[in-house]
């Protein structure tokens, strides 16, 4: 690969599409020379062999329709493991939320390949199940909210197998790297039911499910911004997989448009500009040098959650809103966005 730019003004070399299966660690558990770079499906086999406490393995689902958002998350950072499900109803601004904390991620088994092991949890009050499907994925969750409310949900988030997707490894050292697979705009059915109110999953309620997927060895410090949001546009399906910092001075980045299915890559760095002392203004997110992406935020909801630990802090911003505004695919054309449901989140941490 050489040093030349591509048509977007971002450097050809450093951005190298995969199309074979590879695995994401060599025998010493450093980083798999091979494993760099990114691909439209994932085919990453992240065989991680790091020191405990520095890896991260996560399956965190969102789905989202026009009237809410359901999250399931199962995450093991080795010294803790996270189960939880949360429903947020966008027109009463109502967050309802159970989380299982789980010592040392004790009883957690996840796969080495998306999808390839399915999730059965049953813990604290929290149930779940995610299983791969012919026609996708199925997701099941049942959290005890209170001695007299239940949240429970059953979704398909359907898997075209031509579908593509943003898959990437993030080096940051031979040491120290991500493999993250950001699968969105793919349409949902279903339903979720809290206390006696039930909310529909459809292509009439504009559901779509996006799945982000992490295995990786982390440092000790780190920050991101990440965006995402799917829906039709102009009769389009618009995905937008977007993130910044945490990729800065890697050469690769996490960010694409998928477009009817069909991914363009970015590897221009973004700008996510926003007030750090009141969230809930409008954000902007651009590409500096190119036109690829041009798009304003415009929260409607805020979670703000610190989490201190003896070792560890947490520091999270999640916004749900709108992106308004244009991305750029590789074909040249200009894709309009008005008002597409989404999200947008500022995280820093020790962990």
């Amino acid at each position: 690969m050489n040093g030349a730019a591509d048509k977007n003004g971002s450097p050809a070399g450093r951005q190298r599409e995969i199309v074979r299966e590879v695995e994401l660690c060599r025998e010493d558990g450093t980083l798999n020379p091979d494993a760099v770079g990114w691909s439209r499906f994932p085919l990453h086999r992240c065989n991680l062999r790091g020191p405990w406490g520095r890896r991260k393995r996560w399956d965190f689902w969102c789905v989202t329709s026009k009237d809410v958002a359901l999250s399931i998350t199962y995450a093991n950072l080795d010294y803790l493991g996270i189960v939880a499900v949360s429903l947020l109803d966008f027109g009463t601004g109502a967050l309802r939320e159970r989380v299982a904390v789980l010592p040392c991620g004790a009883g957690m088994h996840q796969g080495e390949r998306v999808g390839d092991v399915p999730i059965h949890s049953d813990r604290c009050g929290v149930r779940l199940a995610v299983e791969e499907l012919a026609e996708g994925t199925r997701l099941r969750a049942e959290a005890r909210l209170s001695r007299r409310e239940r949240l429970t949900a059953e979704v398909m988030v359907m898997r075209d197998a031509a579908h593509e997707s943003v898959n990437v490894v993030i080096p940051w050292s031979e040491r120290q790297f991500q493999f993250t697979s950001k699968q969105n705009a793919r349409p949902a059915s279903g339903s979720v039911r809290l206390g006696a109110t039930t909310h529909l999953f459809s292509a009439d309620t504009g559901a779509f499910g996006c799945l982000d997927f992490g295995r990786g060895i982390w440092p000790y410090t780190t920050a991101w911004n990440w965006a995402s949001a799917s829906g039709i546009q102009n009769g389009r399906c618009v995905g937008l997989q977007l993130g910044g910092k945490w990729t800065q001075g890697t050469g690769l980045t996490e960010n694409g448009i998928c477009l009817d299915g069909k991914v363009s890559k970015i590897s221009e760095e973004l700008s996510f500009a926003y007030d750090r002392t009141d969230f809930q203004r409008p954000w902007r997110i651009q590409s500096p040098t190119t036109d690829r992406v041009n798009l304003d935020f415009r929260p409607f909801f805020l979670r703000a959650q610190k989490v201190e630990l003896l070792v560890a802090r947490a520091d999270l911003h999640l916004c749900f809103g709108t992106f308004s505004g244009s991305v750029v695919a590789d074909s040249g054309e200009r894709i309009e966005i008005e008002e597409l449901v989404g999200w947008a989140e500022d995280f820093a941490a020790r962990w």
